[in-house]
């Protein structure tokens, strides 16, 4: 039905930078919005940053000034640049795809989520 793929997640020093895509595919009636969440151990999930289909953003407060996220409507894929990366960044980053229901509201879709380690 619909599948998201996730890459970019990887091993990096703190201070350096990361670079996370996600493209959807299958049958997609109409995209609502398009973001990234993140879990550590011992965490709940929490949202990272976020993007509608008007271009509107909202980032956690940890991440402002350092994440930007973007999007490319024409291939259904959405970005997450990640610079100046600090060890509490690390985490399992999840894609997340909200879909628009044909009879009202709205589905979730979840990417299987790709691991991003910073070193001190």
């Amino acid at each position: 039905q619909v599948q998201l793929v996730e890459s970019g997640g990887g091993l990096v020093q703190a201070g350096g930078s990361l670079r996370l895509s996600c493209a959807a595919s299958g049958s997609i009636r109409s995209i609502n919005s398009m973001g990234w969440y993140r879990q550590a151990p011992g965490k709940q999930r929490e949202l990272v940053a976020s993007i509608t289909t008007g271009d509107s953003t909202n980032y956690a407060d940890s991440v402002k000034g350092r994440f930007t996220i973007s999007r490319d409507n024409a291939k259904n894929t959405v970005y997450l640049q990640m610079n100046s990366l600090k060890p509490e960044d690390t985490a399992v980053y999840y894609c997340n795809l909200k879909v628009r229901r044909l009879r009202g509201g709205e589905n979730d879709y979840w990417g299987q989520g790709t691991q991003v380690t910073v070193s001190s």
